[in-house]
């Protein structure tokens, strides 16, 4: 196993829903900013959700607040995504970087894509309308 495995993507309906999995080696769990990332094509990669394992603290994008769901388990961290719409349509990336202080307020201000050192390989999303 690599250090972070997504899986859970799909095709859905506008309106469906579809949960993203990614599973964390002990090595890459405890202590470390994780976060889901999304890349459309022609478009930059964005943050989606974060979570900090060591407190649960979160952070959403306004576009999927109300909407999507990060959570953690046992070294897995899921994304559950409802109400998807065709926007939401991208490959998914779990990425996670150590965290040494201030890791709550770290969640919500490690934002850019190349401040996270660990990636999976990615997962695609197909929302159709």
């Amino acid at each position: 196993q690599g250090p972070l495995e997504e899986s859970g993507g799909g095709s859905v309906q506008a309106g469906g829903s579809l949960r993203l999995d990614c599973a964390a080696s002990r090595y890459t769990y405890s202590r470390y900013l994780m976060a889901w990332f999304r890349q459309a094509p022609g478009k930059e990669r964005e943050r989606v959700a974060s979570i900090y394992t060591g407190s649960d603290a979160k952070w959403y994008a306004d576009s999927v607040k109300g909407r999507f769901t990060i959570s953690q388990d046992r070294r897995m961290i899921y994304l559950q995504m409802n109400s998807l719409k065709p926007d939401d349509t991208a490959t998914y990336y779990c990425a996670a970087v150590y965290c040494h202080s201030a890791c709550d307020g770290q969640v919500w201000t490690t934002s850019a894509a190349d401040e996270y050192n660990i990636w999976g390989q990615g997962t695609q999303v197909t929302v159709s309308s």
